[in-house]
């Protein structure tokens, strides 16, 4: 079974956040990289970039496929994962924790009530 954090929230898109008062981690599960197999690039937002809930950051791209990421939440991008940006490989290994992608300072509280907790996400995947 895949690990589904329950103090993250979770996008249909299949984006993990976690939030840490007006500061939220973003990631992809182990279920998107699950489904995309070897990850071999991320393209991902330069630090100060806005981003806008429900709308692209960036992209991550597999063997398989090419995805947007989307963003989970609007707001600032406070802090790119530099490791990341130079060793995609991570996201196959480790998605949940190292291979986060970008912190994003958010506008408001209230888009959060829009994603998933871990007990909804965990059916959407498990079907």
């Amino acid at each position: 079974m895949m690990r589904v954090p329950e103090e993250n929230y979770y996008t249909k898109e299949h984006e993990w956040a976690y939030v840490d008062e007006n500061i939220v981690t973003v990631g992809i599960t182990t279920y998107a990289q699950d489904s995309l197999g070897e990850v071999v690039y991320v393209e991902l937002p330069d630090e100060g970039q806005k981003v806008t809930q429900a709308e692209p950051f960036g992209v991550v791209e597999s063997v398989k496929a090419v995805s947007d990421l989307i963003a989970p939440v609007s707001g600032t991008v406070i802090d790119v994962n530099a490791l990341v940006n130079e060793n995609a490989g991570i996201l196959n290994d480790d998605p949940m924790n190292d291979g986060w992608l970008v912190r994003i300072e958010m506008d408001t509280e209230r888009e959060l009530a829009s994603l998933m907790r871990a007990p909804e996400y965990r059916k959407l995947i498990e079907k």
